[in-house]
């Protein structure tokens, strides 16, 4: 069984209610239709449900088995308005009804911060920006978490690290130039992402040109410094550095550069970039060499889940992308 053989049986375990704001989108409908008739999510279609039913016939898509927010019915809108109100302190009712009047993410994520859902898949007709600033707004941040991010999951053929040919990645989506609080709060997340979705032990390598002082630049020091806030953050979680990639994740590089214990030396499971740049091009290079296969980028660091996908990403992309959410969001009930 592979990586999403087992995310979907996870899936199918405890079907998730899963909010889509965009329903009006073919894309988004065909992918909430497969996850609905394979059972690994309830999809919930928020918006005007006249326009949604319209658009779904001009497809040709059923939407039997699906539940409706419906946006146009004011007196259902005020009265989910005044349940999140109050957990809101920086928005004014009214402030909150201009927005949902304006776009359905935001019923959406008020649906999300009541628990009426308990994910929120958006990204298709929304870029990554509006989905991040609108899920800081209405949903927030994790206590100890500054920024939100990303990680991303790698299938790499002919890698064979301490999880197999799996390796996670973060941040390369998200964050430009974090500083050391923001990185390792990209770090901490990583390790509450993954040990969510995959059930591993998280073992995260924060990522530079030195391996444990064999360097010195203000580059290696910001690494550093966020290893310490991370350590102090969160002592739980086992996060080591600042390594070389080659000495995270090869045992035999790490025998020789790292002189000393490390529960992440030479077995990481999770890598962190220093930086948007490196990010971006490292996991460039691991696909277009590699040919590997990759999942994500997943929004991480909310207090629940808010999810982004790519305006070009196939329906099965869609279908991993919200699976992956939905396991993601039963982890975070437990």
């Amino acid at each position: 069984m592979d990586i999403m053989e087992k995310i979907y049986a996870r899936a199918a375990e405890d079907p998730q209610r899963i909010a889509f704001p965009e329903a009006t989108d073919e894309k988004i409908l065909l992918a909430a239709r497969e996850c609905c008739d394979k059972g690994l999510i309830i999809p919930v279609l928020v918006g005007d449900s006249a326009a949604i039913r319209a658009a779904a016939e001009g497809f040709g898509i059923s939407l039997d088995g699906m539940e409706f927010y419906d946006t146009s019915d004011a007196e259902a809108v005020a009265a989910l308005i005044a349940e999140y109100a109050p957990m809101n302190e920086m928005l004014s009712e009214k402030a909150l009804t201009k927005r949902a009047a304006r776009d359905c993410m935001f019923p959406a994520l008020y649906l999300l911060a009541v628990g009426k859902v308990d994910a929120m898949f958006a990204g298709m007709t929304h870029t990554t920006g509006e989905v991040i600033q609108a899920g800081m707004l209405i949903i927030g941040l994790e206590d100890g978490i500054i920024t939100p991010s990303s990680v991303g999951i790698a299938k790499i053929p002919g890698f064979n690290g301490s999880e197999g040919d799996l390796l996670c990645f973060g941040d390369s989506a998200v964050c430009v130039n974090p500083n050391p609080d923001e990185l390792a709060s990209i770090a901490i997340a990583a390790c509450d992402t993954v040990k969510g979705l995959m059930d591993w032990d998280p073992r995260c390598a924060m990522l530079s040109y030195s391996t444990d002082g064999s360097a010195e630049s203000p580059l290696v020091d910001k690494v550093r410094q966020a290893l310490a806030i991370a350590h102090a953050t969160r002592p739980e979680y086992k996060i080591d550095g600042e390594f070389q990639l080659d000495a995270a994740i090869d045992p035999r590089v790490a025998a020789k550069k790292v002189k000393r214990e490390s529960e992440v030396a030479g077995k990481a499971n999770i890598v962190i970039w220093p930086d948007l740049n490196v990010g971006n091009i490292g996991v460039k290079l691991v696909q277009f060499f590699s040919h590997a296969d990759a999942y994500g980028p997943l929004l991480q660091g909310f207090k629940k889940i808010v999810c982004d996908c790519s305006r070009s990403a196939p329906v099965t992309e869609l279908v991993g992308n919200i699976v992956m959410a939905a396991v993601r969001a039963q982890s975070q009930k437990k």
